[in-house]
């Protein structure tokens, strides 16, 4: 199904936007030069850092591009068990030898100024995680020739992106590795995700939007799987994560493939909100005392996860992953579209083959 989005680039693979690092120009170029859709995660990033990644992914390529911003949360943590788990973490600090951030450095992300930039220099696609944003926005975008992404995951959410003028969703299973990007942050819904192909069958009979596919895809055969579940993209975080232009950490990167790590789970330990990454020490001892608080915990541990990194030590990270990750392979990004592609059309023959004999 040709939509505006599909139009962008030949294949139908999109970089996810992975927001602590690994996203950087350079992997976002090297899949938008191979024929995928890279995009740059703002998350995390002041508005001039956004800013600045944008303009030297433009040096690097003139083919399209997105960018993913964090949508603004509101104040609902409870103060008193952020304290107590701040208490709880400052065994962690001492090993470290790291104090804890200051949990209330802020809630928006730098969302307006963030917004400002981008419709005063528009790039191709914006995507939203973690909300969705007022029609005035994603008018505004529209405006600007912007086309706009809102990640969902539930049909009802997807309703909302619908409503809102959002012109395409992205479902994300809860497959996916990294921070599930509901819009409201209920405790009582933890681990009950849907799983991606699921979501995109039941989506696609609740919206009459474009779907990209996000959760668990490796392979260009799971691609064709979403794409006949009715998605018209699929994008990818873990399979590019591993990539040599990728900006993650080498030991997040290694950590993939490690068969010490053994199986992903979704935690909230590292920021405060659901997210699947690989089990390790820190997931293990934490994440059962960890409390509804984004992106409070977030700005508490970001010292010790960078002290983690700085000594590689893997038990104290945050490695994000998703349910395939042990199938990551390290090709450049490039080569690994081109694979995904050629594997796409393989299966795609295999399914139209197997359709003319029965």
């Amino acid at each position: 199904m040709s939509s505006a989005l599909t139009d962008l680039c030949p294949y139908p693979i999109v970089q996810a936007p992975m927001a602590g690092g690994a996203s950087c120009p350079s992997l976002a170029a090297a899949v938008s030069e191979a024929g995928g859709l890279g995009f740059l995660a703002a998350g995390y990033k002041t508005a001039d850092g956004m800013y600045q990644e944008i303009k030297q992914l433009r040096g690097m390529t003139g083919q399209p591009f997105g960018v993913n911003l964090f949508m603004p949360q509101p104040t609902c943590a409870d103060p008193a068990a952020v304290a107590v788990y701040a208490a709880q973490l400052a065994g962690e600090s001492a090993w470290y030898d790291t104090p804890l951030g200051d949990p209330d450095s802020g809630r928006d992300d730098g969302f307006d100024a963030k917004l400002a930039i981008l419709l005063d220099d528009p790039v191709p696609v914006v995507s939203f995680t973690f909300g969705c944003p007022s029609r005035d926005v994603l008018d505004a975008f529209a405006r600007a020739g912007t086309l706009t992404v809102v990640t969902v995951t539930t049909p009802e959410e997807a309703q909302a992106a619908q409503w809102a003028g959002a012109d395409a969703v992205c479902v994300q299973g809860i497959e996916a590795g990294g921070h599930q990007g509901t819009h409201r942050d209920n405790p009582e819904a933890d681990g009950a995700g849907l799983g991606l192909l699921s979501l995109i069958a039941q989506v696609r009979e609740t919206v009459q939007l474009p779907i990209v596919a996000a959760g668990g895809l490796m392979r260009g055969g799971q691609i064709a799987a979403a794409l006949a579940a009715g998605a018209e993209q699929a994008q990818l975080g873990t399979a590019f994560l591993v990539c040599p232009e990728s900006g993650a950490n080498v030991v997040h990167k290694q950590a993939m493939t490690n068969p010490l790590f053994v199986r992903t789970e979704l935690t909230r330990a590292f920021s405060g909100r659901p997210a699947r990454g690989l089990v390790n020490r820190f997931m293990r001892e934490h994440g059962r005392y960890a409390p509804a608080a984004y992106p409070q915990v977030h700005h508490m541990t970001t010292g010790l996860r960078k002290a983690a990194a700085k000594a590689g030590d893997a038990q104290g990270m945050a490695l994000w992953a998703g349910q395939g990750h042990r199938m990551a392979r390290e090709l450049p990004a490039g080569q690994l579209v081109e694979v995904l592609a050629a594997e796409l059309d393989a299966a795609k023959a295999a399914l139209a083959l197997r359709g003319a004999g029965a």
